[in-house]
C-alpha cells in the first residue's frame, strides 16, 4: 500500500472514527434515564482520561509505527499470543462498533428527518444498506475513501460549531435557555446519587461516563493507517492527542446547549431521538434538518473509518498468518491497492452482528455498551504494557511523553480501572455475552494456531527492525509477508 496519507488525513481518521455526534446522539438518551442531565458532566472526566490513554497510545506508536496498532505492539513487546489476543478482541471491537454507529443513524435520526415510525425491522435494513456503502468506498479505494471522510470531517467540524452557536444564540433569544437544567438529576433520586454502587450495581453517577466512554474512543485508527501516513511517528501521536482535545471541548458545548434546552428533562428522557427532538423545537424544522442531514454525514464518516480501520487490522494478521482464511485475507488487490478480501470480510461479519443485535428490543443500548466495553479492555492492556516494558522501548522518532510520562500513566490507569468497574453493572449482561463468545471463537482459533505450530510458529519480527518499515514505501507488500 501507498505511504501518501498526510496530517490531515491522519487527524481526520481520528476525528472521524471518535464523532461526537455519533457519540452523542447515540448516548445522550441512556443517560438521561441512568444519570438525568446532570450526568453530562462527566464529560470532561472522561476526556481527560481518554487524552491520557491516546498519549500513551502516541509514545507506541511513535516507536513502533505499523499497522495493527495494539496487536502489533503486544506482539512485540510482550509474546505473540497476547499479541493475537489483543488484535482478535480489537477485531470484536471494530465488528460491533461499526454497526453501532451506523444503527444509531437508522433509528435516532432518519425517522425525524423523514417523519416515519422507527422500528427494529426498518433499522435493520437501513443499517444493512449504510454497512453495504461504506464496504463498497473502503473495497474500492483508499484515497476515494479518505477524500469523502476529510469532506465528512470538515463538514462535522463547521456544523458541529454552527449547530451549538445556533442553539446558544436561538435558545437565548427566545428565553427557553434554562441553565439550571444542567445540575437537575430529572427522574433519577438525588439521594445516592453519587454512589460507587453495590457489586453487581453502578451508581447513577457512574453511569454517566458511558456516554463519553463510548464517544472518545478510536482515535488509535490514526495509528492502525501508519503505514500509509508519511512521517507516522510524528504525525500520528499529533493527530490523535489533537483529535481528543477539539472534539472533548466542542462535545462539552454541545452538551450543555442541549441539556440547557431540554425544557422537561424527564420528558426528554422518554423520546427515542431526544437530541434530534431538542433541534428540531428550537431551530425549527427547515434549519434543524438542514442540520441533521449534516450530522448524518458526520456518522457515516464514522463508520467508513471504522470499516478502512478493521479492514486494515484484518489484512495486518492475516499478513502475519495470525488470522483464519490468511492466505485469501492478506491479499492487497493490485487493481484498487486495497485489501478487497479483508474489507468484504468485515462487511460479512458486521452483517452477522447487526442480525444478532437488531432483534433485540434494545438493540441501540446493547451495541453502545458492547462498543464501549472492548476498547476498555483494549486501552487498560495496552497501558499496562506501556507501564512495564516503557524502559526497554526502541528509541521514539517523533514523539515523547518526557516529564509527563508519570503523572499520565497514573490518570490512565486510574480512569480506566474505573470505568472497567462500571461494566460490573447487571444491564451490561448482553454486552458481556458478546464478549465471552467471541473470546471463545477466538480461542478455538488460537488453540488451532499453537497445535499446529506451536508459540514459535506465532514469532514476530524483532521491534528493533522497525525502521525498515519506516524506511521503505510499500508499494505492494508480498502476500504472506511479515511486518
Amino acid at each position: 500500500m501507498k505511504r501518501e496519507l498526510g496530517w490531515y488525513t491522519s487527524f481526520a481518521v481520528a476525528f472521524g472514527f471518535v464523532s461526537i455526534a455519533t457519540g452523542i446522539f447515540t448516548a445522550y438518551g441512556s443517560v438521561l434515564n441512568s444519570s438525568g442531565p446532570l450526568g453530562i458532566w462527566t464529560w470532561p472526566v472522561v476526556v481527560v482520561g481518554q487524552l491520557c490513554v491516546a498519549l500513551v497510545f502516541g509514545a507506541l506508536a511513535a516507536r513502533i509505527p505499523v499497522s495493527g496498532y495494539a496487536y502489533q505492539w503486544i506482539s512485540r513487546l510482550a509474546n505473540p499470543v497476547l499479541g493475537w489476543i489483543m488484535g482478535w478482541v480489537s477485531f470484536t471491537f471494530l465488528a460491533v462498533v461499526v454497526v453501532a454507529v451506523d444503527y444509531t443513524i437508522a433509528s435516532t435520526i432518519l425517522p425525524v428527518l423523514f417523519q416515519y415510525q422507527g422500528t427494529s425491522a426498518n433499522a435493520w435494513v437501513v443499517t444493512a444498506g449504510v454497512l453495504l456503502l461504506q464496504a463498497v468506498l473502503v473495497a474500492l479505494s483508499t484515497r476515494a475513501t479518505q477524500r469523502v471522510n476529510n469532506v465528512a470531517v470538515t463538514m462535522q467540524l463547521v456544523g458541529m460549531v454552527l449547530l451549538t452557536v445556533l442553539l446558544f444564540v436561538v435558545g437565548a433569544a427566545t428565553g427557553v435557555l434554562d441553565f439550571g437544567t444542567l445540575f437537575s438529576t430529572g427522574d433519577v433520586p438525588s439521594e445516592g446519587y453519587f454512589a460507587l454502587g453495590g457489586l453487581t450495581s453502578a451508581g447513577p453517577w457512574s453511569l454517566g461516563f458511558l456516554m463519553g466512554a463510548f464517544t472518545i474512543v478510536g482515535f488509535e485508527a490514526a495509528a492502525n493507517l501508519a503505514e500509509e501516513t508519511r512521517d507516522p511517528a510524528r504525525v500520528v501521536p499529533k493527530a490523535m492527542a489533537q483529535a481528543v482535545v477539539g472534539l472533548g471541548v466542542l462535545g462539552m458545548l454541545f452538551l450543555i446547549a442541549v441539556t440547557a434546552l431540554a425544557g422537561d428533562p424527564a420528558a426528554l428522557a422518554r423520546s427515542d431521538t431526544p437530541v434530534a427532538d431538542v433541534i428540531a423545537r428550537v431551530l425549527g424544522s427547515y434549519v434543524g434538518k438542514g442540520l441533521l442531514v449534516l450530522v448524518v454525514i458526520s456518522i457515516f464518516s464514522c463508520g467508513l473509518v471504522i470499516s478502512l480501520s478493521g479492514a486494515r487490522l484484518v489484512w495486518a494478521m492475516a499478513r502475519d498468518k495470525r488470522f483464519p482464511a490468511w492466505r485469501l485475507l492478506n491479499r492487497v488487490t493490485p487493481a484498487t491497492g486495497t485489501p478487497l478480501n479483508a474489507s468484504v470480510f468485515l462487511f460479512v461479519v458486521s452483517q452477522i452482528v447487526l442480525g444478532l443485535f437488531a432483534s433485540s428490543t434494545q438493540a441501540l443500548f446493547s451495541l453502545f455498551s458492547a462498543a464501549t466495553l472492548l476498547p476498555a479492555l483494549i486501552y487498560a492492556a495496552t497501558v499496562a504494557l506501556y507501564l512495564v516494558k516503557r524502559r526497554s522501548l526502541p528509541p521514539s522518532k517523533g514523539f515523547r511523553l518526557g516529564r509527563w510520562e508519570a503523572p499520565v500513566l497514573v490518570v490512565s490507569v486510574v480512569w480506566l480501572v474505573y470505568e472497567l468497574l462500571i461494566f460490573r453493572d447487571a444491564s451490561f449482561a448482553e454486552p458481556w455475552l458478546y464478549v465471552l463468545v467471541m473470546f471463545a471463537i477466538g480461542a478455538a482459533y488460537l488453540g488451532y494456531l499453537l497445535v499446529r505450530h506451536g508459540v514459535s510458529g506465532l514469532s514476530m519480527p524483532d521491534m528493533h527492525d522497525i525502521d525498515k518499515t519506516l524506511d521503505h514505501d510499500q508499494q505492494g507488500v508480498a502476500a504472506g509477508g511479515g511486518a
